[in-house]
């Protein structure tokens, strides 16, 4: 304190300066949300420290399980990784909308198997193979790039997807190609047979033949470019891409080089695709044009969403939240497990007050036995069906669910009702949403039963596509990624 009365004010712990380039108030309503707050406390995480501390965790899986099934979803995971961290520089970096990103994977996969099998009597070693064919990768995507550098949006969309179909298609009709029809017909990509019996890695003289080895390459690789997109990140190259993904047209009006830039997206997308093209094939010992198709497309998308389109740690995250998830949801007892606890979640997330919450669920357990009593009443044959899990939760699913001795017609027409009335949910606020809340919740476990559950390939993709439903109206930039604010 002075002597003339003026109090000097106390230094702030940290300077109560604005950010540049983010918006304080969605920044902060961001943190006021669960989820988050759980991403806040993530992202003060040092990035290196978590990275190296992924890497270390890792590292150990195979020393801690002889499961092969789980060392195998574990190398899965992170080919899925190395793909969604491609892909996060064309979507995250750029904001590039490419749909036929999964065709560069396919592409080196089918390179290096050309090269490094019996299909045409090569058999060159991977320090040959794998760099010709990422450089190759690489090129395609700068000649995917040149005829779209000049479009966005939909039309970039709409290109990117003709492309990737293209190369499903040329594949899988591959073992008839001629040139202009002026040449024989020559067997190329082997058809809808693929290529077969691809050799393994050969490195400085050693094979890599163990399924722990593969998956020891994988982290390497994928740690690797980790490590580099950080860098990139960091550089002058990945602050012009974050511009541009906010705004192209201010971004070229700064003086920013974006039809380079997106060039450069792409090429760099592509080469980490063929990487991982050349990994996978490996492992498989065989190619075939359907694993590069638009579910897997689909699903390096969910992870790159769920993630956090731009962040690094959102790439890492969203490949073991969604692989996991499709791994566990293969078995219908544990995807029966899984739908009602995200079930039971999503209600306690948003649903208040607990009053409320408790008036829901217990209306939902008593309609449940009134329906399955006066079903029961009018046609013993109409309750014959048995739960798929087993257990106390299978048994008590059998009295609660009303479970008919054929259920696909049924569970077809419940179905369409079942996406009419969440439709109709969103129509309706206050009592009238909880009220009708108690059929369609009902409504939700008898589709489940009688129909989802039996086709695990489907309802895996349903369930992926709920949780990411549920996490966009919760945290739309996704658990990692930054939040917005657009004009409207």
């Amino acid at each position: 304190m002075s002597g003339d009365g003026n109090e000097t004010p106390p230094v702030p712990d940290e300077p109560q300066t604005s950010r540049i380039g983010a918006d304080e108030w969605v920044a902060t309503h961001a943190g006021r949300t669960q989820l988050g707050r759980f991403a806040r406390e993530l992202q003060r995480l040092p990035p290196l420290g978590f990275y190296l501390g992924f890497g270390v965790v890792a590292a150990l899986l195979p020393a801690l399980t002889s499961n092969g099934y789980i060392v195998r979803v574990g190398f899965d995971t992170l080919i899925y990784m190395l793909l969604a961290l491609g892909l996060n520089v064309a979507v995250g970096y750029a904001g590039l909308l490419d749909l036929g990103y999964v065709a560069f994977f396919g592409f080196a996969a089918y390179g290096y198997a050309m090269l490094a099998s019996p299909k045409f009597g090569l058999h060159w070693s991977a320090l040959a193979v794998v760099p010709l064919v990422v450089v190759a990768t690489a090129i395609l995507g700068l000649l995917v790039a040149l005829p779209s550098r000049r479009l966005v949006g939909d039309y970039l969309a709409i290109v990117t997807l003709f492309f990737g179909q293209l190369f499903v298609a040329v594949y899988t009709n591959g073992e008839r190609i001629s040139f202009l029809g002026f040449t024989r017909p020559y067997d190329l990509t082997g058809g809808p047979n693929g290529i077969v019996n691809v050799d393994p890695w050969h490195l400085f003289g050693q094979s890599i033949q163990s399924l722990q080895g593969y998956y020891y390459l994988a982290l390497i690789v994928f740690m690797i470019a980790l490590i580099a997109m950080y860098l990139v990140d960091r550089s002058r190259t990945g602050r012009a891409w974050r511009s541009l993904r906010e705004d192209s047209l201010a971004a070229e009006l700064m003086g920013i080089p974006v039809n380079r830039l997106k060039l450069v997206a792409f090429v760099v997308g592509a080469a980490v695709a063929g990487i991982a093209g050349t990994v996978f094939v490996a492992l498989n010992t065989a190619t075939f044009a359907t694993d590069f198709d638009v579910p897997t497309l689909i699903v390096v998308y969910s992870m790159l969403i769920l993630g956090g389109a731009g962040s690094l740690g959102g790439v890492i995250i969203g490949a073991l939240v969604v692989n996991i998830s499709l791994e566990v949801l293969r078995t219908p007892d544990h995807a029966t497990w899984v739908f009602y606890t995200l079930l039971a979640f999503g209600l306690v997330l948003r649903m208040r007050p607990w009053q409320r919450l408790a008036a829901v669920i217990g209306g939902t357990i008593a309609f449940g036995f009134v329906v399955h009593a006066i079903v029961s009443a009018i046609s013993s044959s109409a309750v014959a069906g048995q739960a798929v899990v087993g257990g106390f939760l299978g048994s008590g699913l059998g009295s609660w669910v009303v479970l008919p001795s054929d259920p696909k017609q049924i569970g077809n027409m419940m179905f369409v009702v079942l996406i009419l009335a969440v439709l109709g949910l969103t129509l309706l606020h206050g009592w009238q949403r909880d009220l009708a809340l108690v059929p369609t919740l009902y409504l939700a476990a008898f589709v489940w039963e009688n129909r989802l559950v039996v086709e695990p390939s489907i309802t895996r993709l349903i369930l992926i596509g709920v949780i990411l439903i549920v996490l966009m109206n919760a945290r739309p930039q996704g658990l990692l990624g930054t939040a917005k604010v657009e004009i409207v």
